[in-house]
């Protein structure tokens, strides 16, 4: 968790003050989404494998009892941490799309194409 920025000091000026924060605040930002990306890039190299492994034995591309369950799990998980459930649900979803259009692609060309 970050610190709470502190107050200017007396002859500081806010505005300088607010800036060194707002540099601070950004360069986490930054940090935190390239971590998202890589967090990202390792699960499409498992939904990947995933999709092979559906293509070769004949399976759907698509699990829609697995995918509702994900995001009821996923939904309970951003509550709990304070994140807004729509939000995480709308985000889940458009990952989850991504992920069967790859497995989509993979049936369709074969799995040695992943």
């Amino acid at each position: 968790m970050s610190q709470p920025p502190r107050s200017a000091a007396v002859g500081e000026d806010p505005v300088d003050r607010a800036r060194e924060i707002l540099v601070e605040e950004r360069r986490s930002i930054d940090n935190i989404d390239a971590a998202l990306v890589h967090l990202l890039a390792e699960r499409f190299a498992h939904t990947q494998r995933v999709g092979v492994l559906k293509a070769t034995y004949g399976l759907p591309p698509a699990d829609p009892s697995r995918e509702q369950e994900q995001i009821a799990r996923l939904r309970t998980l951003a509550h709990d941490a304070g994140l807004d459930p729509v939000f995480a649900e709308a985000f889940m979803r458009f990952i989850v799309t991504e992920v069967i259009r790859h497995h989509e692609r993979i049936r369709d060309e074969g799995p040695s194409h992943a």
